[in-house]
This record gives structure tokens, C-alpha cells and sequence, in this order.
């Protein structure tokens, strides 16, 4: 997961460098919503109600 959100940032930095705007807004909402996700599941496994 944290590649993809690695990838997502890249890829909004590179769109908003050349302009692409809603390129960009749409990478890091995606990448934005990655991160809250592994932020649960991280959240979730400290507790110890869930494990992988």
C-alpha cells in the first residue's frame, strides 16, 4: 500500500508541474484516501482487533 501511495504523490507532483491540475487533485484525493485507509488498518492491528 505504501507504494501505490508513494506512486499516487509522484504522480500529482508531476501533473501539477506540468499543469495538469485535476490530474493532480485526483492523484492525491486517491492517495489522501490511501493513507487514512493504512492509518486504520495500522490503528486496528496496534489494538489487536485485527491482524494480517
Amino acid at each position: 500500500m505504501l507504494g501505490w501511495i508513494i506512486t499516487l504523490l509522484a504522480i500529482a507532483a508531476i501533473a501539477a508541474l506540468l499543469g495538469l491540475g485535476r490530474i493532480s487533485g485526483v492523484a492525491l484525493s486517491l492517495a489522501q484516501l490511501l493513507i487514512v485507509v493504512a492509518l486504520v488498518v495500522l490503528l486496528l492491528m496496534a489494538l489487536g482487533v485485527f491482524a494480517l
